[in-house]
């Protein structure tokens, strides 16, 4: 299983929706419980936040690649859950 980072502001209505439905999507589907997902405040560690290559948060990377960027839904997150539990052959 692959980690999950977000990167994002806090004063983003869109991040704070993302954060959200992060819980909630983990709290809905037992297969994505053990996800780990480390969120990025940009404004709050902008040195971390400059080692991405973005533009819009909030911003979804399953390990260095970035799977979502701007606005975002619930089913974004469910998306970029399912890209963190493949499995690579």
């Amino acid at each position: 299983m692959k980690s999950v980072t977000v990167l994002i502001t806090d004063w983003c209505p869109h991040c704070k929706r993302a954060i959200d439905w992060i819980d909630e999507v983990k709290q809905e589907n037992p297969k994505y419980k053990d996800i780990k997902v480390e969120i990025i405040d940009e404004e709050k560690y902008p040195a971390i936040a400059k080692q991405y290559d973005y533009y819009y948060v909030p911003t979804y990377y399953v390990e260095k690649r970035k799977i979502f960027e701007g606005g975002t839904t619930k089913d974004i997150v469910r998306k970029v859950f399912e890209e963190a539990i493949k499995t690579d052959i």
